[in-house]
């Protein structure tokens, strides 16, 4: 499964410049296909569950990103 970038881990995206925002959209993005690549078959298993909750994660952070540029215009 990919691996899922943890803001909490990095500088505040706050105190990022709009370039390093559109280049960690674009990391975040590139997850999200590959993680979509992954998709287990079976909706009720556990693995999907997982997949799903970092497939939100992902979606979540790319949506903070979105809002933090959107600020700066």
């Amino acid at each position: 499964m990919a691996e899922i970038i943890n803001l909490d881990r990095y500088r505040d995206p706050e105190d990022m410049t709009r370039e390093e925002l559109l280049a960690l959209l674009e990391s975040l993005r590139a997850q999200i296909a590959e993680l979509d690549t992954a998709e287990p078959e079976d909706m009720e298993s556990e693995e999907y569950e997982e997949w799903g909750e970092a497939h939100e994660d992902l979606e979540d952070q790319v949506d903070e990103i979105l809002d933090l540029l959107e600020d700066m215009k």
